[in-house]
């Protein structure tokens, strides 16, 4: 009597599983879906910039946007148009503000603007993100990202904008 290799028969039922969670995912990529997301660097120039004090702080707290959907993909026609950090007055405080087009003539279901916010030394100091939906074809919009982060310690940032077709 022989016995199969249990080790082999798992390594490739693991295998199949990744790639079809991969392929679930959108990871795979094909008509313009799919692949990771490009993210473009963006400068902070602040000077004399003043911190959120804590009534403000916990305004903008609940209203900053953390969680990423994982529902979107990199799309064609969405274009990153512009971007740049702001300092707010109030509870807004570090915001990263920018507009985002669909070039497309398709209504895109829902949009995404992700950003990475780093210190001078490079590390990653958080992850904040605004979003929308119903975005025509043809069409663009003026996002707002409220980062929690003081000005003053941030000296730099990446973004990138994601979307789920309709």
């Amino acid at each position: 009597m022989t016995r199969s290799d249990p080790t082999g028969r798992r390594r490739v039922l693991a295998s199949l599983g990744t790639g079809l969670t991969a392929a679930a995912a959108g990871c795979l990529g094909s008509d313009g879906l799919g692949g990771q997301p490009t993210y473009e660097e963006g400068r902070v120039t602040v000077s004399n910039a003043t911190s959120r004090n804590a009534t403000q702080m916990s305004t903008a707290a609940a209203l900053a946007q953390q969680q990423p959907t994982n529902s979107v993909t990199s799309l064609d026609p969405l274009e990153l148009r512009t971007h740049e950090f702001v300092v707010e007055d109030g509870y807004l405080g570090s915001t990263i503000q920018g507009t985002v087009a669909n070039t497309g003539a398709d209504r895109l279901q829902f949009v995404e603007v992700r950003t990475r916010v780093y210190d001078d030394a490079g590390t990653l100091l958080g992850r904040y993100l605004a979003s929308t939906g119903d975005l025509d074809g043809d069409s663009a919009w003026a996002f707002q990202v409220i980062v929690l982060e003081s000005p003053s310690n941030i000296a730099g940032y990446d973004i990138t904008v994601l979307g789920t077709p309709s």
